[in-house]
Protein backbone atom coordinates (compact mmCIF):
# COMPACT_ATOMS: atom_id res chain seq x y z
CA UNK A 1 0.00 0.00 0.00
CA UNK A 2 2.65 2.56 0.74
CA UNK A 3 4.28 1.37 -2.10
CA UNK A 4 1.73 2.13 -4.31
CA UNK A 5 1.14 5.44 -2.32
CA UNK A 6 4.71 6.83 -3.24
CA UNK A 7 4.39 5.54 -6.74
CA UNK A 8 1.35 7.75 -7.53
CA UNK A 9 2.87 10.83 -5.97
CA UNK A 10 5.71 10.31 -7.79
CA UNK A 11 4.29 9.85 -11.20
CA UNK A 12 5.63 6.75 -11.68
CA UNK A 13 3.51 4.53 -14.00
CA UNK A 14 2.90 1.08 -13.82
CA UNK A 15 3.21 -0.56 -17.14
CA UNK A 16 0.00 -2.83 -17.22
CA UNK A 17 0.14 -6.29 -17.96
CA UNK A 18 -0.76 -8.19 -21.32
CA UNK A 19 -0.50 -11.19 -23.27
CA UNK A 20 -1.42 -12.22 -26.59
CA UNK A 21 -2.31 -15.84 -28.54
CA UNK A 22 -2.85 -16.89 -31.57
CA UNK A 23 -6.17 -18.16 -32.70
CA UNK A 24 -7.41 -19.60 -36.27
CA UNK A 25 -5.02 -17.43 -37.46
CA UNK A 26 -5.79 -14.23 -35.34
CA UNK A 27 -4.37 -12.99 -32.70
CA UNK A 28 -6.04 -12.62 -29.35
CA UNK A 29 -4.79 -9.51 -26.85
CA UNK A 30 -5.64 -9.35 -23.12
CA UNK A 31 -4.82 -6.88 -20.25
CA UNK A 32 -5.18 -7.87 -16.85
CA UNK A 33 -8.21 -7.70 -15.40
CA UNK A 34 -10.03 -7.03 -19.09
CA UNK A 35 -13.80 -8.37 -19.66
CA UNK A 36 -14.29 -6.87 -23.25
CA UNK A 37 -12.90 -10.29 -25.36
CA UNK A 38 -16.54 -11.64 -26.95
CA UNK A 39 -15.80 -14.55 -25.04
CA UNK A 40 -15.15 -13.56 -22.10
CA UNK A 41 -18.01 -14.99 -20.50
CA UNK A 42 -16.68 -18.49 -21.59
CA UNK A 43 -13.35 -17.50 -20.37
CA UNK A 44 -14.53 -16.47 -16.65
CA UNK A 45 -16.12 -19.97 -16.63
CA UNK A 46 -13.45 -21.91 -17.13
CA UNK A 47 -11.24 -20.13 -14.96
CA UNK A 48 -13.63 -20.48 -12.43
CA UNK A 49 -13.57 -24.13 -13.33
CA UNK A 50 -9.89 -24.18 -13.27
CA UNK A 51 -10.14 -22.31 -9.69
CA UNK A 52 -11.69 -25.02 -8.70
CA UNK A 53 -9.42 -28.17 -10.03
CA UNK A 54 -6.44 -26.47 -8.73
CA UNK A 55 -7.12 -26.16 -5.60
CA UNK A 56 -7.92 -29.82 -5.67
CA UNK A 57 -4.85 -30.28 -6.73
CA UNK A 58 -3.20 -28.53 -3.79
CA UNK A 59 -2.57 -25.24 -5.37
CA UNK A 60 -3.16 -22.08 -2.95
CA UNK A 61 -3.13 -18.78 -4.58
CA UNK A 62 -0.62 -16.00 -3.45
CA UNK A 63 -2.58 -13.36 -1.81
CA UNK A 64 0.46 -11.89 -0.93
CA UNK A 65 1.69 -10.61 -4.37
CA UNK A 66 -1.37 -8.46 -4.88
CA UNK A 67 -0.31 -5.36 -2.86
CA UNK A 68 -3.41 -3.12 -3.04
CA UNK A 69 -5.63 -3.17 0.28
CA UNK A 70 -8.59 -5.51 -0.24
CA UNK A 71 -10.57 -8.50 1.15
CA UNK A 72 -8.97 -12.00 0.52
CA UNK A 73 -11.70 -13.15 -2.35
CA UNK A 74 -10.95 -9.51 -4.05
CA UNK A 75 -7.11 -10.73 -3.94
CA UNK A 76 -7.76 -14.35 -5.77
CA UNK A 77 -10.34 -12.56 -8.15
CA UNK A 78 -7.45 -10.27 -9.11
CA UNK A 79 -4.95 -13.14 -9.57
CA UNK A 80 -7.20 -14.77 -11.52
CA UNK A 81 -7.84 -11.93 -14.36
CA UNK A 82 -3.99 -11.40 -14.69
CA UNK A 83 -3.31 -12.00 -18.44
CA UNK A 84 -1.66 -14.73 -19.12
CA UNK A 85 -4.68 -16.70 -17.15
CA UNK A 86 -6.65 -15.25 -19.68
CA UNK A 87 -4.89 -15.98 -22.80
CA UNK A 88 -4.76 -19.93 -21.11
CA UNK A 89 -8.29 -19.50 -20.37
CA UNK A 90 -9.33 -18.37 -24.02
CA UNK A 91 -6.51 -20.92 -25.41
CA UNK A 92 -8.21 -23.87 -23.49
CA UNK A 93 -11.73 -22.84 -25.38
CA UNK A 94 -11.22 -22.17 -28.31
CA UNK A 95 -8.69 -25.29 -29.52
CA UNK A 96 -9.28 -28.72 -29.44
CA UNK A 97 -7.91 -30.67 -26.35
CA UNK A 98 -4.51 -31.41 -26.70
CA UNK A 99 -3.11 -28.60 -29.20
CA UNK A 100 -0.33 -26.52 -28.20
CA UNK A 101 -0.93 -22.71 -26.25
CA UNK A 102 1.13 -20.21 -27.06
CA UNK A 103 1.06 -16.93 -25.58
CA UNK A 104 3.28 -13.80 -24.96
CA UNK A 105 3.77 -11.64 -22.40
CA UNK A 106 5.02 -7.99 -22.19
CA UNK A 107 6.33 -8.65 -18.44
CA UNK A 108 7.73 -11.15 -16.43
CA UNK A 109 5.49 -14.43 -15.31
CA UNK A 110 4.51 -13.27 -11.65
CA UNK A 111 4.90 -16.44 -9.13
CA UNK A 112 1.30 -16.80 -9.18
CA UNK A 113 0.85 -17.54 -12.43
CA UNK A 114 3.92 -19.54 -12.96
CA UNK A 115 2.70 -22.31 -10.22
CA UNK A 116 -0.75 -22.21 -11.90
CA UNK A 117 0.23 -22.73 -15.31
CA UNK A 118 2.16 -25.71 -14.29
CA UNK A 119 -0.97 -27.31 -13.14
CA UNK A 120 -3.24 -26.28 -15.63
CA UNK A 121 -0.86 -27.52 -18.13
CA UNK A 122 -1.20 -30.92 -16.01
CA UNK A 123 -4.75 -31.28 -15.32
CA UNK A 124 -5.55 -30.03 -18.70
CA UNK A 125 -3.15 -32.57 -20.48
CA UNK A 126 -1.34 -29.63 -22.44
CA UNK A 127 1.88 -27.94 -23.43
CA UNK A 128 1.57 -24.34 -22.91
CA UNK A 129 4.83 -22.09 -23.91
CA UNK A 130 4.55 -18.44 -22.18
CA UNK A 131 7.36 -16.03 -24.01
CA UNK A 132 7.95 -13.42 -21.34
CA UNK A 133 9.84 -10.36 -20.84
CA UNK A 134 13.08 -12.40 -19.58
CA UNK A 135 12.70 -16.11 -20.85
CA UNK A 136 10.56 -18.68 -22.75
CA UNK A 137 8.85 -20.98 -20.49
CA UNK A 138 7.48 -24.17 -21.80
CA UNK A 139 4.91 -26.49 -19.42
CA UNK A 140 4.47 -29.54 -19.21
CA UNK A 141 2.68 -32.63 -17.11
CA UNK A 142 2.88 -29.78 -14.64
CA UNK A 143 6.60 -29.09 -14.94
CA UNK A 144 8.22 -25.70 -16.28
CA UNK A 145 11.40 -26.12 -18.39
CA UNK A 146 13.00 -23.08 -16.54
CA UNK A 147 12.91 -25.33 -13.60
CA UNK A 148 11.06 -22.45 -11.34
CA UNK A 149 14.07 -20.67 -11.76
CA UNK A 150 12.98 -17.26 -13.22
Amino acid sequence: DKIEQLRKCAGVWKKPGRAWIEVNNKVHEFIVGDKSHPQSDEIDAKLKSLSRQLREDGYMPQLDLVLQPMSDKDKEDALCGHCEKLAIAFGLVSTPRGTLIRATKNLRVCTDCHNATKIISKIEMREIIIRDAYRIHHFKDGVCSCRDYF
